[in-house]
């Protein structure tokens, strides 16, 4: 197996990566059966020599909800009736939730509301208020 590209700085060995098989469900008569065609990746992000401490870091941050305890991402396939096709797009999954995960995120920088945006919104709660109080006198 070959190492996976995930970005120009990042490639990781293909000795990190562990796959799990199990019988699928689905479409497939007899295979279904006899062939263990779901794939399951495992990725140990806090084990994993292919990043530095800092993108490991902001990896474990972003990807939280994704990891178990152990800091252990796991990804499950079972589209196709190959196992190795279901191998091949648990691979480019990886690669790309670890791609979209190192990018870092742009600091949010607040700003004030502008004077005329609060005047617009102060007039509109007052003719609110004022249909209402009409329909008050109405009743």
């Amino acid at each position: 197996m070959i190492d996976l590209f995930v970005n120009k700085t990042v490639t990781i060995p293909s000795g990190e990566i562990r796959f799990r098989f199990t019988r699928s469900g689905g479409p497939g008569g007899q295979n279904v059966n006899k062939v263990e065609t779901s794939v399951e990746l495992l990725f140990d992000v806090r084990q994993s020599a292919a990043f530095s401490q800092v993108q490991r870091d902001h990896l474990l941050s972003t990807l939280k909800k994704r990891l178990d305890a152990d800091g252990v991402l796991r990804i499950t396939v079972q589209d196709s009736r190959s196992q190795w096709k279901n191998r091949e797009t648990a691979l480019t999954r990886l690669a790309d939730l670890l791609r979209r995960a190192l990018v870092p995120r742009k600091k949010r920088i607040p700003t004030r509301i502008p004077r005329g945006a609060r005047e617009e919104r102060i007039i509109a709660k007052r003719r609110r208020g004022e249909n209402l109080r009409n329909r008050r006198a109405l009743d």
